[in-house]
């Protein structure tokens, strides 16, 4: 009797090994549970977005991003609410949201981590009643481009015809309808020092969309010296977190902030106006490991 306990002990703990090894054991699980989560994000979502479009976006990353679908369910039920309460698509070709998994040393698990793309900050900007332009650019070393901060801040670039070189800052320039403006510039070296601090500096968007990553950057910095809607604070508090808390209060209360995006440059006020337009560039030129976005 106990030779047979014992050989479906083994079996038990083969098939659970092979649980623990295969992904498709995991996948189906976490796909019920974002069907499961239809009503929740139902009553998150604004009116602009729909919760099937973001459950469906979702499901979509569960097949192509890699150990997504060995993530926690709360981490993902997390950031789903998180997309859904602030109105981006978690992927997808908007690139306002990415859902990353991490493994956490700590609990032996992947967690999801929510990165706010460039798009999506842009997104929440002009939502925001006190936005009238919004401009982020790349430098190329032969360009004319001039700044300086101070009591008497000035911003002047002007892109060059034909080779513009390689690339060696990114700018963003913000104005208000109360006819105020800031500028903050970042350089080649501040750049990639903020890419390495962060968790996700060799996957993701840092990878796929270094450039709209680089402006995303700048960007981010920038409206932490803006007065900012609830919307874009929550944002910026939540970037590059892990929420755990899917309840709808929980957007007011940020879980583990990953450090990636902290600077000592402070934007300079401007007097002059800025195009509102932004557009996709070229990274550093291919001196980095990472790809140029097709889209920013």
């Amino acid at each position: 009797m106990s030779t047979a306990r014992n050989a479906v002990a083994r079996r038990a703990e083969n098939v659970g090994q092979v649980q623990q090894n295969d992904d498709s054991f995991q996948q189906p699980d976490l796909r019920a549970f974002v069907n499961n989560m239809s009503g929740e994000l139902a009553r998150a979502v604004p009116e602009h977005l729909k919760p099937e479009r973001i459950a469906r976006i979702a499901l979509t990353s569960l097949n192509t991003v890699e150990h997504l679908a060995e993530c926690t369910q709360d981490s993902f039920a997390g950031a789903l609410m998180t997309c859904a309460q602030l109105g981006l698509e978690p992927g997808g070709p908007a690139g306002e949201a990415y859902l990353l998994p991490f493994f956490n040393n700590r609990m032996g698990a992947y967690e999801v981590q929510l990165v706010i793309g460039y798009q999506g900050m842009v997104k929440l900007f002009w939502q925001s009643p006190i936005a009238k332009g919004l401009d982020a650019r790349v430098v190329k070393e032969n360009d004319l481009f001039d700044y300086e901060y101070g009591l008497e801040p000035f911003l002047k670039h002007k892109p060059a015809k034909g080779n513009r070189g390689r690339t060696i800052a990114y700018y963003a320039v913000a104005r208000t309808t109360s006819g105020g403006a800031v500028f903050l510039v970042l350089d080649r070296d501040d750049i990639e020092e903020i890419r390495k601090r962060s968790k996700s500096k060799d996957k993701g968007p840092w990878m796929s969309d270094y450039d709209a990553m680089a402006k995303k950057t700048c960007v981010r910095q920038l409206f932490k010296m803006l007065p900012k809607s609830t919307e874009l604070a929550q944002a910026v508090a939540h970037d590059e977190t892990v929420r755990t808390d899917a309840r709808l209060t929980a957007i007011d209360a940020p879980g583990p902030y990953i450090p990636g995006e902290v600077v000592d440059h402070q934007p300079a006020a401007l007097t002059a106006g800025t195009s509102s337009t932004t557009g996709p560039e070229d990274p550093w030129a291919g001196e980095n490991a990472a790809n140029p976005a097709a889209t920013a």
